[in-house]
């Protein structure tokens, strides 16, 4: 039967099993939300474009499949951008669709208008708007193919609002299939051959492409072949960290340890990432050395730098191919591997940031995080926003499979919440903790209003110690004594959450904590714990160390 064009949409979205859309709804595109009300596809109502944004991102980065979000022209496509820059430089699939103004409005300065083209093009995969509702369909299946293929990304679709009224036949299209390119044996014989020759090899890792029998898989094999495995900032899950052959991590906050450890490797072979900027303390370690690039992406847009050998194809597809350990390990022993594993054990155990607690004018950070992951269960799914804040939680809180983090790669503030309440949606079954700091958190606090209408349980921890953090360090650095634009007046969080009916508490001494945070996870409800700590403290104490890193910092 003829139906709308706005009908048709969600009609495809269906098709391609798109289970929730996150949106703030606009008279824009009315007929799509009157579609959505007999579908099956959840509709989560967010109370800002950014945290809608955020929101179906954080759903792509823990599903593999694009997260969709749905805003209304103009101020709320403005508002959605932040999402759309991360999903770009996080390559991370995302469709936005944007309700535009009537055709017959175009060009004379109508309510709301803008460059649907103007605005995105440069910070998405491709702009397309629907001017024809016979190709609805076509256009929904076109976005979700191109948001999955090659290197993944934003696609934005703007919906007319009289297209969207317009009746058509057509009808939902089947879904197309993202091609994955198995490398030959040849390829594989090279790869094989290099890492034989290697005698300090290192793997690293990152991008979306990654479920938990491919990062155990490669984990295993890494192990049998001796070579260690490290992963590209914020990509953390993408491996287990109970073999030995973690390595940790790369980027902000890193190990000094490591990033030596980066610029002695002789071979490096980046699986689903590149040499990014931030993992290589901005294009300056790890240049030298003989690279293997595994990454979809033919103009290795992700990568800079030296690339002797350049396999099109996904990460997954990848490790199901690698050859036999054997192969690859040549007469390299265990040194390399295990000096890397003991570096990064080190690394991870937990100090007192002021060597002694008593020292400290708030909760113990250090401490803290010790007891959140002995706490927390294995399957826990960690999101983060951004600043100095993250890091404890970086370094401190392991990861047993992948598709259990969501943070911006892109530094993009205010994710955590947002992400945190899509993911206790995703996976209600899992305990879902948000770490951010007091400015990152109320970038989009007001997204802790979602899961008391639609379900979920988040636990939110803020640390609050006043200040923009990261900007602070920064200014002690480079203008020391002179703070500037950086101070905050905060409110008490915890009397604010409680005030949407969930549970909050303050946590003011590092003794606390534990019984605390107890409390939080069997309170049911979500839950914010208010971690009043130190301004002194900007970071973790210093790389294997017990003293205080006082006004030093993790970034570079």
């Amino acid at each position: 039967m003829p139906q709308s064009a706005g009908h048709l949409l969600v009609r495809q979205l269906e098709a391609h099993g798109v289970p929730r859309v996150y949106s703030v709804p606009g008279e824009s595109f009315l007929d799509v939300l009157d579609g959505l009300h007999d579908s099956p596809i959840h509709t989560v109502v967010a109370r800002q474009e950014g945290g809608a944004g955020f929101m179906a991102l954080a759903e792509a980065r823990l599903t593999g499949m694009p997260g969709v979000a749905m805003v209304t022209r103009g101020p709320g496509a403005a508002n959605a951008m932040i999402a759309v820059h991360t999903a770009w430089q996080d390559a991370t699939p995302l469709i936005l669709f944007v309700g535009l103004i009537p055709t017959a409005d175009r060009d004379r300065d109508s309510f709301q208008e803008f460059s649907l083209t103007g605005w995105f093009s440069t910070t998405a995969k491709r702009v397309f708007v629907l001017d024809d509702a016979d190709r609805t369909a076509e256009m929904v299946a076109e976005a979700m193919h191109l948001a999955t293929s090659g290197r993944p990304g934003p696609v934005v679709v703007g919906l007319p609002e009289d297209v969207l009224i317009r009746t058509t036949a057509a009808t939902p299209v089947p879904p197309r299939e993202v091609g994955s390119a198995t490398p030959s044996v040849a390829e594989m014989g090279e790869v094989a051959a290099r890492m034989s020759a290697a005698a300090r090899p290192l793997i690293v890792v990152g991008g979306e492409d990654w479920n938990e029998q491919s990062g155990r898989a490669l984990m295993d094999w890494a192990a049998a072949a001796r070579v260690p495995i490290a992963a590209d900032w914020r990509a953390y899950d993408v491996v287990p960290h109970d073999g030995p052959t973690w390595a940790g991590w790369l980027g902000y906050g890193r190990a000094d340890t490591l990033a030596r450890r980066l610029d002695e490797a002789d071979l490096l072979v980046f699986v689903g990432s590149g040499r990014s900027d931030v993992m290589s303390d901005g294009f300056t370690r790890g240049v030298g050395a003989q690279t293997v690039l595994v990454l979809p992406d033919p103009e290795a847009t992700m990568h800079a730098g030296r690339i002797d050998q350049h396999l099109l194809t996904p990460a997954s597809t990848f490790v199901a191919s690698l050859p036999a350990a054997d192969a690859a390990r040549g007469t390299r022993g265990t040194g390399w591997m295990d000096e890397l594993a003991a570096d990064q054990e080190r690394f991870a155990t937990p100090r007192p940031d002021g060597g002694d607690a008593v020292d400290l004018a708030g909760v113990d950070l250090g401490m803290a995080f010790e007891v959140l992951e002995r706490r927390l269960p294995a399957d826990r799914v960690l999101t983060y926003g951004a600043g100095n804040a993250t890091i404890w939680g970086h370094r401190y809180l392991s990861h047993h499979g992948a598709r259990s983090l969501v943070g911006p790669r892109n530094g993009a503030m205010g994710m955590a919440v947002p992400a945190a309440v899509a993911a206790s949606l995703v996976y209600p079954e899992r305990q879902v903790v948000a770490v951010c700091g007091d400015g990152d958190f109320f970038m989009n606090a007001q997204e802790l209003a979602v899961p008391f209408a639609h379900g979920g349980a988040p636990l939110v921890l803020v640390i609050d110690n006043g200040i923009h953090g990261t900007i602070v360090q920064h200014q002690r650095a480079h203008y020391p004594g002179r703070p500037s634009g950086t101070q905050m007046t905060n409110p008490d969080f915890a009397a604010w959450m409680r005030s949407f009916g969930g549970y909050g508490e303050y946590v003011e001494h590092t003794g606390d904590f534990e019984e605390a945070l107890e409390r939080a996870l069997a309170s049911g409800p979500p839950a914010l714990l208010h971690l009043r700590t130190d301004p002194d403290i900007l970071a973790p104490s210093a790389d294997n160390g017990y003293a205080a890193q006082r006004g030093a910092g993790a970034a570079r």
